[in-house]
C-alpha cells in the first residue's frame, strides 16, 4: 500500500487544482476524452507538478500505473516524461507511454527536451512510431520530425516519409498538414514541390496550405503561390 502513496497524493493535489468552468472549456476542446475523466487544471499548475515529481525516486509507481483514470495524470505523465535528462530512461518511459495516449493536447505537450541532443538516436524511434497502427504514436513521430528535424538536421527524406503516410484519422492528417505547413516555412524551396505536385491528399494538401497562408513567417508572395495551388471542391 505505502507504494501507492504517491498516487493518491498526486490525485488529491490535482483535484485541489479543479476549475469547472476550464474543465468545461477543455472537453470541447478535446472530444476523444470522457468529460469525467477531466478535472480541470491548467498547464502551468501540471507543469510545476511535473517538475518537482521528476526529482522523486517513488515517481516510477506513477509511471508505471497505466492507464491513468484522468486526463491531467495523462498531461502530467507527459511533462514528466518531458523534463526527464537521461535519454535512455526517458526514451523507454515515452515508448511505454505512447500506446496510452488518447488525445491529442497530451500527445502535443510531450517534448522530450533531452531529444535535442540525441537527434540521431531519435531517428531509430520515430521510423517505427510513424509505421504505428495507433494515431498518437503515428502524430507523435511526424511532431519529432517537424521539432528537430527542419532545420540543421533536415533531409529530404523525411518530408518524403510523412507524404508517405496514408490515414483516414483526423489527427494524424491535421498533424501532417501542421508538419507541411512549418516545413514551408522553414524549407520552402525543397517542400513546396511535394504540394506543388499535390502529393498528399487533397484534405491534408489544402489544410497546409491554409496552415502556412495563416503564418507569419511566409511572405505574400509565397502566400499569394500557395492559394493559387489549393484543390478544388474538397469536403472537410
Amino acid at each position: 500500500m505505502i507504494i501507492y502513496m504517491i498516487i493518491e497524493e498526486i490525485r488529491k493535489e490535482l483535484l485541489g487544482f479543479s476549475d469547472e468552468k476550464y474543465r468545461d472549456f477543455q472537453a470541447k476542446l478535446i472530444p476523444t476524452v470522457e468529460k469525467d475523466t477531466i478535472i480541470g487544471v491548467r498547464t502551468p499548475e501540471l507543469r510545476a507538478l511535473a517538475k518537482n515529481l521528476v526529482k522523486r525516486d517513488d515517481v516510477e509507481v506513477f509511471l508505471s500505473e497505466l492507464p491513468h483514470k484522468y486526463f491531467e495524470e495523462n498531461q502530467l505523465h507527459a511533462f514528466i516524461i518531458s523534463e526527464m535528462k537521461d535519454y535512455e530512461q526517458c526514451l523507454l518511459k515515452l515508448d511505454t507511454f505512447l500506446p496510452y495516449v488518447d488525445n491529442w493536447a497530451t500527445c502535443d505537450q510531450m517534448s522530450p527536451k533531452i531529444f535535442k541532443k540525441y537527434r540521431d538516436e531519435l531517428l531509430v524511434y520515430i521510423k517505427k512510431w510513424i509505421k504505428s497502427e495507433d494515431t498518437y504514436s503515428v502524430r507523435f513521430a511526424v511532431k519529432m520530425l517537424m521539432e528537430h528535424f527542419l532545420e540543421e538536421s533536415y533531409n529530404i527524406s523525411y518530408p518524403e516519409t510523412v507524404a508517405a503516410i496514408r490515414s483516414e484519422d483526423y489527427y494524424v492528417n491535421m498533424m501532417i498538414a501542421w508538419y507541411f505547413a512549418t516545413a514551408l516555412s522553414k524549407q520552402y524551396e525543397s517542400v513546396l514541390l511535394f504540394i506543388e505536385e499535390k502529393r498528399l491528399p487533397a484534405w491534408t494538401h489544402n489544410k497546409a496550405i491554409q496552415k502556412s497562408i495563416e503564418s507569419y513567417r511566409i511572405s505574400k508572395e509565397q502566400k499569394d503561390f500557395l492559394r493559387s495551388l489549393k484543390v478544388e471542391n474538397v469536403q472537410g
